[in-house]
């Protein structure tokens, strides 16, 4: 059976952009027969991540990421459907994931890597399986649940840089409903701004592309921060990680200003910023959410659970 593939097909060097020519579409052969404990699936969604970036390097600076080969197939966040099955628990018809599906058409892939998943928990909306109900939604709870330290009851206050992203614009509500009292969000657009606070429940929004973000931010947080949501590291995360207040805590999710750079991850902070982080006793530990993996069940159970309820609102 022929199909199509995407490999990478060049390197855009750890200080470069990625261009198009990184990539090309190639036909492929597929086996005609399964092995035992094998599925043939046809790829219905893709994800296409941050991270991946990362992975377009030859190093990609974490023990957890395996670079992409030159000339081999793509991969990542995926979900398709089974098409044929030698494997005891899938079946034609499953819906079934997996965080290394392969940019193809077609596949064929070892049944234990792969997840099954029940389109009643999305209300048949299969592509939420890659995004709220899926990674970047237990990134965002998990995060929250497991660094930002939220106590209902607590007058605190969430910053959220990135908030408009899958993973910011979870976060926020997320935050809201572990009991966080405010919530701001930082994103570069003033549709987003309005998004973040008409649609989403954010109850305030900084635009850091308009007027000083110092300024807005201290007036959108006059009690400091509490807890940082961080997506994008740089300058942004500089300056709130100046306004936090003492024994606060960021949840380091990810650094996409620094990806296109050759810097360490996470990327140091300025020596005045983490004098400052060191005074204030402000936590800010590497997160990874797949050293997480026994709280995937229920994470997957509570996001489902908040977005039939109409809790968690999705982009």
């Amino acid at each position: 059976m022929i199909i199509q593939r995407v490999v990478l097909n060049s390197r855009p060097g750890k200080n470069g952009n990625p261009v198009v020519e990184n990539f090309r579409v190639e036909e492929f052969s597929l086996p005609d027969a399964l092995n035992e404990g094998q599925v043939q699936v046809r790829t219905l969604y893709l994800s296409v991540d941050p991270y991946m970036r990362c992975k377009m390097n030859e190093d990609t600076g974490t023990d957890y990421l395996a670079p992409w080969q030159l000339a081999q197939v793509a991969d990542g966040g995926g979900i398709g459907i089974v098409e044929e099955s030698k494997h005891q628990k899938l079946a034609k018809g499953d819906f079934v994931t997996s965080f290394y599906w392969p940019w193809q058409t077609k596949a064929i892939l070892d049944g234990n890597g792969l997840e099954k998943v029940d389109p009643q928990l999305v209300d048949g909306h299969l592509s939420y399986f890659l995004g709220a109900i899926g990674m970047p939604g237990l990134t965002s709870l998990i995060g929250v649940q497991e660094k930002g330290h939220i106590s209902a009851g607590s007058n605190q206050t969430m910053v959220v840089s990135g908030a408009a992203g899958a993973c910011g614009s979870l976060a926020g509500q997320i935050g809201h409903l572990l009991g966080c009292s405010r919530v701001v969000g930082i994103c570069g657009t003033q549709e987003k701004c309005l998004f973040l606070t008409s649609e989403l429940g954010f109850d305030a929004a900084v635009n850091y592309k308009t007027g000083n973000v110092a300024e807005q931010l201290r007036e959108a947080c006059p009690g400091g921060v509490d807890v940082y949501f961080d997506n994008v590291g740089g300058d942004i995360s500089n300056t709130v990680i100046s306004q936090m207040n003492e024994n606060s805590h960021i949840i380091l999710c990810g650094q996409i200003s620094q990806y296109n750079k050759d810097v360490p991850y996470p990327p140091p902070l300025p020596p005045a910023v983490e004098a400052i982080r060191k005074e204030r006793n402000i936590t800010r530990e590497r997160f990874t959410v797949l050293n997480y993996k026994d709280k995937f069940e229920p994470g997957i159970l509570q996001l489902s659970q908040w977005f039939k309820e109409g809790k968690l609102k999705l982009l």
